[in-house]
């Protein structure tokens, strides 16, 4: 059995003068405070280190140097999807550009997706349409 707090509306803190978004913790603080001053020698020590041959401390310059990549822009012709109809183009020109190499097969799935987001989205409105329809002509039969 759950009781309501009468004293607090929905989406009221129960704690108004508690840590403001943004603070840190006194944890992070600490340790901002004790490394204060000694980045340039940490980072002296990772390079000789990772000179050195220390596997971790290699990856972690290289990380730092050139960081993976996560995504990039992909730039590739598209055709406008404003019907279910143009989906089959906009897929036959995707398929294209994979085979052409201009997109990865992974750059084409997630292009894939975002297209069926956006069908579902066609989706949703013809069906509103319809029923807007729907019931215009049935409120007119009543």
């Amino acid at each position: 059995m759950t009781t309501a707090n009468p004293g607090f509306q929905p989406g009221q803190s129960g704690n108004p003068g508690g840590r403001p978004k943004g603070a840190r913790n006194r944890t992070t603080q600490a340790v901002e405070a004790i490394l204060d001053g000694e980045a340039e020698a940490l980072t002296r020590k990772a390079v000789e280190m990772a000179l050195d041959g220390d596997g971790p401390a290699l990856r972690l310059c290289l990380d730092r140097l050139c960081p993976p990549r996560k995504d990039r822009v992909v730039q590739f012709d598209m055709p406008v999807i404003e019907k279910i109809a143009d989906v089959p183009i906009a897929t036959a020109k995707l398929m294209q550009a994979v085979a052409d190499g201009e997109l990865t097969p992974s750059e084409a799935r997630d292009v894939s997706a975002a297209v069926g987001v956006h069908v579902e989205a066609i989706k949703a409105v013809d069906l509103d349409r319809r029923l807007v329809r729907i019931e215009e002509a049935m409120g007119n039969v009543l």
